[in-house]
Parts: C-alpha cells; structure tokens; sequence
C-alpha cells in the first residue's frame, strides 16, 4: 500500500519552465553563448548549480558557478514576480487536497532552490499539505542521481516500495527508478523532449489520478 507520495515541483505541480526559459536564456545572452534546444531539454530535472557546471566546462566560462546560479536566480526572481498568468498546473490541487484530506504524506522533492520553492509556495498556499521539502541544491550531483528521493524516502519515514514519484522529466523518472520507487510520469503538453518510457505508469491529466487509485498500486 502506498503511505507517500512524492512530487517533483517544475512541471507537475507548477508550469515554471517558461519563467526558467526567459531567464536562462537572458543570461546566455549576457555570457555570449548559444546553448542549443537538444542541451537546454537535457538540462531538465538538473539543478541551477550542476547545469552551470556542465557550462563551464562546455563554454570555458571564467565565471564562478556561485556567481552564475545567483545570476540566474536574480534573473528568474524579477521575472516571476512580473508574471501574473502563473497557475497551478490543472487538476493538481484538486489531487493534492484529496491526498492530504485522506491522511496520505506529500512530500516535494524538486530540483529547485530552496529560496525558489518557498516563492512558489508562499505564492499559492501549499506548504500546508507537504510535510517535508527537498531541493536538489543540498545534493552534489542532480537527477537522475537517486539521492533526491531516496532523502525524501527517509525523511518520511516510508519504505520505498510504499512511496511513489510523480515527475515529468526523463532525468527524474530515471532518479525515481534508480531510487528503487514507483513513478508515475506526467506527460503534459508543458513537457519538451522528455522520455517516459521508464516510468511504471504515465498520465496526461491529473484527473487520471485519485486517492483511491494511488493507495491500491501495488509496486512489487
């Protein structure tokens, strides 16, 4: 039976990739480089500090990693704020109210820094219903490196075999089955270029999901 579930945040619970497109993309300007749509798709699931790291390498950029990230969540920061066409991606409140209201842990594990989380949060009431937050920033390599959600496992106290992940990218899937945890990908048109292949179910709508029918999946 199935005591926690956990949610990636960018593209499951919110639509924040075009906010992270225009800032990445403001700041590739400023350093002068071209990255292509093939590199930024597989940037997805990565934190800020591991995708600079590949850039550095890639474009021999003399700037430090800490300078990079704090200068793309500057960017990121101001144009969030300005965004007023920001939601919940659709039916995934609905989901999260059911679950809680039926006793089920929620945990976020997402990719994101803490400081971008709690913006999300605070903006759309959510930390009520997740009893634990886990950003990808307090861990040396991102997804599909499983440490994420085996941390989020721990946290809640929950064998793995009684966790599932929902997650919309190919680096998070791979993470969540590395973590040895049922995933459940989502497949929304907000998603570019991912890969659900490994995922043990997939859906397009949250309406596809119910308390009832996360509790009775059966992962071994």
């Amino acid at each position: 039976m199935i005591h926690t579930v956990i949610f990636d945040m960018d593209g499951v619970i919110v639509d924040t990739e075009p906010v992270h497109h225009y800032a990445y993309n403001q700041h590739f300007k400023k350093l002068n480089i071209e990255v292509s749509p093939e590199m930024y798709a597989s940037f997805t699931g990565n934190s800020t500090k591991n995708i600079f790291e590949r850039l550095k390498v890639a474009f021999n950029l003399q700037e430090e990693v800490t300078t990079l990230v704090e200068t793309k969540r500057e960017l990121f920061n101001a144009a969030f704020d300005q965004k007023e066409d920001l939601y919940l991606l659709e039916g995934v409140e609905d989901l999260i109210k059911e679950l809680y209201a039926n006793g089920m842990q929620l945990v976020l594990a997402s990719s994101s820094a803490t400081v971008t989380i709690n913006r999300i949060f605070n903006r759309f009431g959510l930390h009520q219903y997740f009893s634990h937050i886990v950003s990808g920033e307090d861990f040396p390599k991102s997804k599909p490196h499983p440490a994420i959600f085996q941390h989020a496992a721990f946290l809640a106290q929950t064998p793995v075999e009684n966790c599932i992940v929902i997650e919309d990218s190919t680096n998070g899937i791979l993470a969540a089955k590395a973590a040895g945890i049922y995933c459940i990908g989502y497949d929304s048109f907000h998603s570019k270029m991912q890969d659900y292949s490994k995922a043990d179910k997939v859906i397009k709508h949250f309406n596809e999901l119910s308390y009832d029918s996360i509790k009775s999946i059966t992962t071994s």
